[in-house]
């Protein structure tokens, strides 16, 4: 489907300075970890034929480790924004996100059906099918939503890569986002939401916050666009982060992506149930929300 021109859309935003990079301060749980790490050294070195008790402790605290890193909303390995506001869930908003994109067919058809309602969202891009796609990120940029960084490549092994491997990831990510956009990411998603205790520090040095979901759809694996809105809709409530997929989406029996086909029923729901879909905050809460085909700079 091809890019249709709206000419009530906004600009692209002017691309800004990069994110300064954010004091890093090691969560409690690797604090701890290390402390553990630590003490077993030392007493393997005192009195080694209680290795049992040490290797028993270690292998506890390592999966305890994998079970955060594995969690997305988990909070145990750094700051993790999981929610919205509470102002804006007083207000009734959730954060509506898609994962995976640009697909040269998809997004764009996703793109128009957020017009038809007004709507602004969040959409985490990979890096590579950015560079293979850029006029879609363009695209996504000049009707004012937010374009945020999915990692480069998004690799499965993601959360077992070693620093450079992850800090990789995320500046060609970011570079390649910046390229295509002419934006600046300020959130990071990692694949599948999967991550290691070392992500925080690297997205720390980037300048990047960490974002996860609420409530997600399934609409990779389900082909029922209905199954597909009423798992994103069962108890959602003001404050809320929605997940859906513009890349990797299932199709219906049809083959038809499911996206297309939940989307529209998840707004009409949203809207009945008095809740409005918004993009992700600016990091620090500064930012307020354009009007439907404005820019946010027009609002300030």
């Amino acid at each position: 489907m091809a890019l249709a021109e709206s000419r009530s859309a906004p600009a692209p935003a002017p691309a800004g300075d990069p994110p300064a990079p954010r004091a890093w301060r090691p969560a409690p749980l690797v604090t701890a970890s290390a402390g553990i790490h630590a003490a077993a050294a030392v007493a393997l070195a005192a009195a080694p034929h209680h290795w049992q008790m040490a290797a028993a402790a270690l292998l506890g605290n390592h999966v305890l480790l994998a079970g955060a890193g594995l969690w997305p909303s988990s909070q145990l390995l750094g700051p993790n924004l999981r929610r919205l506001p509470a102002a804006a869930a007083r207000r009734g908003e959730v954060a509506l996100t898609f994962d995976d994109g640009p697909d040269p067919r998809v997004t764009p058809a996703v793109l128009e059906c957020l017009a038809r309602y007004g709507v602004r969202a969040t959409f985490f891009c990979i890096g590579r099918l950015a560079e293979a796609h850029p006029e879609v990120v363009a695209e996504t940029v000049r009707r004012g939503h937010r374009v945020e960084n999915h990692s480069y490549s998004h690799p499965l092994a993601f959360t077992c890569y070693p620093p450079a491997a992850l800090r990789r990831e995320v500046r060609r990510g970011q570079e390649a986002l910046m390229r295509a956009g002419g934006i600046q990411p300020r959130f990071f998603r990692p694949p599948a939401g999967f991550r290691s205790l070392l992500l925080d520090r690297e997205l720390a040095a980037a300048g990047l916050d960490l974002a996860s979901w609420t409530r997600r759809g399934f609409d990779t694996v389900s082909r029922d666009p209905r199954r597909v809105a009423r798992r994103l809709l069962h108890g959602a409530s003001g404050g809320d982060v929605l997940l859906l997929h513009d890349g990797s989406a299932a199709r219906d029996h049809g083959g038809t992506p499911v996206v297309l086909e939940a989307l529209p029923r998840l707004l009409d729901t949203l809207a009945a149930r008095g809740l409005r879909a918004v993009p992700l905050p600016a990091p620090g809460g500064n930012e307020r929300e354009a009007p439907p085909g404005g820019s946010a700079e027009e609002t300030r």
